[in-house]
């Protein structure tokens, strides 16, 4: 073997940048220089895709299901009845800022935060398409059905991918569910590697962290592996490195799982993150005992690990929490919000005081709104896509900030109006990949990160 193609190997094991092995055979690095390109022309042109990044790691609380903006960020207390809700608005923080009653621990973050009041797409039927618009700003209108391969990659999927983190460490983890389009039905799109195959799917933690005996097990060796038979399984798989059996993607793709696994197996860092255990009572208190506060506690610990990016899915099906057609209010006040409330302000909270949250970017949005007319069952409210709310906050955001506006009765942006394709390049930007930048498929077949969106410059600091 060259000592150039040992070179691309090293490179694809240490600081891998997207680069499959395909992809440096088709290219000419380990054969007869295809194309007249050189492995200092294809590393350039991998590392143009990175730029300055404002943060280091993003926590997602994706509320699966599409939260009403009208009775969380954005409430209208002048707006006519059937409309305004049952809700009281409270000041927050930021002054002239108001937030529901229902957020009293989130309103006290407000001076911290950016929160968008104009967002919207073209999706108002299916959860799944509006999810896959909301994260990856791929809008496909109504195009529903459950995960492919041929989608377009997560976030923590492209940065597994482009910004790789330490080698024991989990780039990437979901949970606490993998959520069904519906009870019963497929997984939903938008949190899988898609294109960019099973080795940058996220670690999926499909157990409640709130349960006394939680435990990962699969993250464990097994009592009667020693250190010494790791050790050797080591070497075994990197004594099996050969052409002939990693050319191939599906070949890659495991390899690399394997060797990913024993490094984890053998990583105290790692294994302690999960410990929650550790984590004093009044802390877990904090954050809510329930399966989302410890889920989200559990994500600012795999951060504080070396995790790249953790997700945490408000669902376990689109219909189950968020989906509020029916009982709105009296789902919100009784469990959403207090659940919410209590987990995003102590996550806030905890990366402020440790010294965190300007270099992790917390994003709390869903796959929608919901109406402003509130419906005849049991005062619900239903899918609303021309108009809904986000909030983010740390990660190099901008502070206090509040962009756009909705109509007299939140049903239209009124002003500075935004797509998901805005909002995921602008968080990309600040994790430190270009929005416009091609990522490659298992075929070496490019596709640009997000089709459609604009970096919002002002929202940095």
């Amino acid at each position: 073997m060259t000592e150039e193609a040992v070179k691309v190997m090293q490179t694809q094991r240490g600081i891998e940048r997207g680069l499959t092995r395909r992809h440096c055979l088709q290219t000419g690095f380990l054969g007869a220089g295809l194309a007249g390109l050189s492995l200092t022309d294809l590393l350039a042109a991998e590392s143009s895709r990175l730029v300055k990044p404002s943060a280091d790691a993003c926590i997602l609380l994706f509320l699966n299901g599409g939260p009403s903006h009208l009775d969380m960020w954005d409430p209208k207390p002048d707006a006519p009845d059937g409309i305004r809700g049952e809700f009281q608005p409270i000041a927050s923080s930021l002054p002239g800022y108001f937030v529901s009653e229902h957020m009293p621990r989130m309103a006290q973050w407000m001076h911290k935060s950016l929160v968008v009041r104009s967002m919207h797409h073209s999706v108002n039927n299916s959860h799944a398409a509006a999810v896959y618009a909301s994260l990856t700003g791929h809008d496909r209108g109504e195009i529903g059905g459950g995960a492919r391969p041929d989608d377009h990659p997560s976030l923590g999927s492209v940065m597994s991918r482009l910004r790789p983190v330490a080698r024991d460490v989990f780039p990437h983890v979901h949970l606490p569910y993998v959520t069904k389009e519906g009870a019963g039905g497929p997984p939903q799109p938008g949190f899988f590697g898609g294109i960019l195959g099973r080795s940058t799917d996220p670690l999926f933690v499909l157990k409640n962290p709130n349960d006394a005996d939680f435990r990962i097990n699969e993250l464990s060796p097994s009592l009667d592996v020693s250190a010494q038979r790791l050790a050797q399984r080591r070497a075994l798989i990197g004594a099996l490195d050969l052409p002939a059996l990693t050319a191939a993607p599906a070949g890659g793709e495991m390899q690399k799982m394997q060797e990913r696994a024993l490094d984890i197996l053998t990583s105290e860092q790692t294994q302690r993150a999960f410990r929650l255990t550790e984590e004093p009572d009044a802390v877990r208190d904090r954050y809510g005992r329930n399966i989302y506060g410890q889920s989200v506690l559990l994500a600012r610990r795999l951060i504080e690990a070396g995790t790249r990016v953790a997700t945490i899915s408000w669902a376990p099906d689109a219909n189950a929490t968020w989906d509020t057609h029916g009982s709105n209010f009296k789902s919100l006040k009784g469990t959403l919000l207090p659940q919410l409330d209590s987990a995003c302000a102590s996550l806030i909270e905890d990366l402020h005081q440790r010294g965190m949250l300007e270099r992790t970017l917390v994003a709390v949005f869903g796959d929608f709104g919901r109406t402003p007319k509130i419906n005849a069952n049991n005062a619900g409210r239903d899918h609303w896509n021309f108009c809904y709310s986000l909030q983010l906050v740390g990660g190099g955001m901008k502070e206090g900030l509040i962009h756009g506006s909705s109509d007299k009765i939140g049903a239209f942006p009124n002003s500075n109006p935004l797509v998901p394709g805005d909002v995921i390049s602008t968080i990309y930007q600040a994790l430190g990949v270009h929005h416009e930048a091609e990522v490659y498929d298992n075929q070496n077949r490019p596709h640009r990160l997000v089709p459609f969106g604009t970096v919002q410059s002002d929202f940095f600091a």
